[in-house]
């Protein structure tokens, strides 16, 4: 049984049947561009064509009641003198609906470009406004859920255009025109009868329309339900095995199927049920007009053009009627798209620009951290008042087990949060009192995790600076001794690297990162742990790439193996968010403290590999027996 749908919508449809209406509004006026006069012109000319192509719809029927009135006068031998008369008269009929479809096709036409700049416009602002977004956002939200709120948005500002402006509206100007049409003509039952078929036919099919949209979200959760159990049941299915789980896994899937198989099954029951009700208020109505215009026409108070011209009429406004329910879940899809892409919008950013901020001027590069805290979260401090210096030109390494807080000072110097306490200074300067923009420019880093754009070797290259010329490119290339390889590929610099970089090696790719930051050529250098995932000896040679970048910069070096550092003129260890030493090498080393037991396990560690390797080397030897 199908049973019928609720009447009476819960709180939270009304509250969202608001924020539709809010979200249109705003919607609006993207369509109406303010510093597009030019666009403005094409709303005019494209709406006054809608209301042709209505216009001409309406009357349309008109010259086919004529038609059919001088046809019949012909066949009784009334006009016979007028006998051309039917042929123009269809003439007519036929050019009516010839521009019937060409105005409504130039409607189309005018109105694409403002249709489509909307888009264009609205995904550049939320594109602009995700960059804008904090660090801290960006870690909170699945990058692929950003994207499709992007992705539906636009699709939805399309949807709403196609369906609300091109089919809606029009829809209601034509029965409007029809409306009045009657009412003029033939009186105001027919008008009567016509507004109360319509007012019922669109009553039954939102109230269907809503119950059947709840049905289709349970059918989807079920369906994604069985998907997701399908998906986790194959990728673990050597786990599957081991514990002869099959059947389990069978039932688990099959229950999530047969709640699919049921929502799938009253969904179609649903549909049946819409059709058919809507047929029903139709015929009613369209039965109810024609007898009314076939007792006119008996009474001689109205022709059988009249009877054909109702007829026609009501039979026009059928079809778009017909799409009524799925424009209306298509129109409301598309609002919930086109909110959560405003909601997206209205996200304010983090990190801000002061009004009037001027740019970073870098004349030493002297780095300076003044008492800094910071907590990701208000009840975790991440750093306790952490204070040093880089001075111009020098090289200070941080080092400290997991979760010290070296990676915070690389985002707090970059400006991806701002501190919660102190001060971090370029030159003397607040970072936050000048321009993101400068500031960024002035800070080359080369990460541990090194994620290159899906294009070109060249072009990832080139993201240091845009502007640099191909000569440009290879000498950074060849300053991070990558040139050699690149030129053994047979597309050289034109090589794809695949998604994240994956068709290169871990050296490989981490070469390209400091040949963009040598292009890039910042005053400032941040080494985040760049060859902790590397073996020893591309460590080695990417170590010595590394030395030759930081020469004469302010380079701050974020390292996990200590032996990369022991040239820094300062180190400062790091435990739980403080500085617990700092020194040089051999300085640390005598204190005895966290860096010396740090060196010593690391020695152990390396000590260990070693003896590995020369037994793994002397089993694969021959036996001297």
């Amino acid at each position: 049984m199908i049973g019928r749908p609720s009447s009476s919508a819960p709180p939270e449809d009304a509250a969202r049947e608001v924020s539709q209406l809010a979200t249109l509004r705003e919607l609006l006026p993207w369509l109406w561009p303010k510093e597009r006069p030019d666009m403005r012109i094409r709303v005019v000319l494209a709406m006054a064509a809608l209301l042709l192509a209505k216009v001409i719809t309406v009357l349309v029927p008109f010259a086919y009641k004529h038609a059919v009135d001088a046809l019949s006068a012909i066949e009784q031998g009334k006009a016979v003198a007028i006998a051309l008369s039917p042929v123009a008269l269809v003439i007519a009929y036929g050019v009516g609906r010839v521009l019937m479809v060409g105005f409504a096709q130039l409607r189309d036409w005018l109105f694409a470009e403002v249709g489509q700049g909307a888009v264009r416009r609205l995904s550049d602002l939320a594109f602009r406004h995700l960059h804008a977004l904090s660090l801290r956002y960006h870690l909170r939200r699945r990058t692929g859920a950003l994207s499709r709120v992007i992705e539906r948005g636009t699709r939805g500002i399309e949807v709403i255009l196609r369906f609300a402006l091109f089919n809606t509206i029009p829809t209601a100007i034509e029965i409007l025109l029809v409306l009045g049409l009657l009412f003029s003509v033939f009186g105001g039952l027919y008008a009567l009868i016509v507004a109360l078929t319509i007012a019922a036919y669109v009553a039954f099919t939102w109230s269907v329309t809503e119950w059947r949209t709840r049905i289709r979200r349970e059918m989807n959760a079920a369906d994604q339900d069985a998907s997701g159990k399908a998906v986790d049941s194959l990728l673990n299915y050597e786990t599957v095995k081991y514990f002869n789980n099959e059947e389990h896994e069978a039932a688990r899937h099959d229950v999530a199927m047969a709640r699919y198989e049921k929502m799938a099954v009253t969904t179609t029951k649903s549909l049946a049920f819409l059709n058919a009700g809507q047929a029903a208020i139709f015929s009613a109505g369209l039965a109810l007009l024609m007898i009314l215009a076939a007792r006119d026409v008996s009474a001689g108070a109205a022709t059988v053009g009249d009877f054909v011209m109702v007829n026609a009429l009501l039979i026009q406004l059928a079809m778009p009627l017909n799409f009524l329910g799925s424009v209306y879940r298509e129109i409301k899809q598309g609002l919930i798209d086109v909110e959560a892409m405003f909601q997206l919008l209205r996200q304010p950013p983090e990190v801000t620009d002061r009004p009037g901020a001027p740019a970073l001027r870098v004349e030493k590069g002297e780095v300076v951290f003044d008492d800094v805290r910071f907590s990701y979260d208000p009840d975790r401090e991440i750093l306790h008042g952490i204070s040093f210096t880089v001075p111009a030109g020098r090289k200070v390494a941080i080092v400290g087990p997991s979760g010290a807080g070296k990676s915070t000072i690389s985002r707090l110097l970059f400006r991806f949060y701002d501190v919660s306490g102190g001060r971090v200074m370029i030159d003397g300067q607040d970072v936050r009192d000048v321009s993101q923009t400068s500031l960024r420019k002035a800070i080359g880093i080369v990460p541990q995790d090194t994620v290159l754009f899906n294009d070109t070797i060249g072009y990832n290259i080139r993201y240091g600076r845009i502007d640099a010329t191909d000569e440009e490119v290879i000498e950074a290339a060849k300053m991070a001794q990558i040139h050699d390889f690149v030129m053994s590929l047979p597309k050289g610099y034109d090589t794809m690297v695949g998604e994240r970089g994956l068709k290169l090696s871990g050296g490989e790719k981490q070469r390209v990162a400091i040949a963009r930051t040598i292009l890039k050529n910042p005053p400032i250098l941040i080494l985040d742990e760049a060859t902790s995932a590397l073996d020893t000896m591309t460590e080695r040679q990417i170590q010595a790439a590394l030395d030759q970048v930081a020469q004469d910069r302010t380079t701050l070096i974020i390292a996990h193996r200590l032996s990369t550092i022991i040239d820094a003129d300062e180190i400062l260890v790091m435990e739980a968010g403080r500085i617990v030493e700092r020194g040089g090498h051999e300085t640390l080393l005598r204190k005895g403290g966290a860096y010396a037991r740090m060196w010593a396990r690391q020695q152990e560690l390396a000590k260990a590999r070693e003896t590995l390797l020369a037994m793994t080397d002397g089993d694969a030897a021959p036996d001297p027996a």
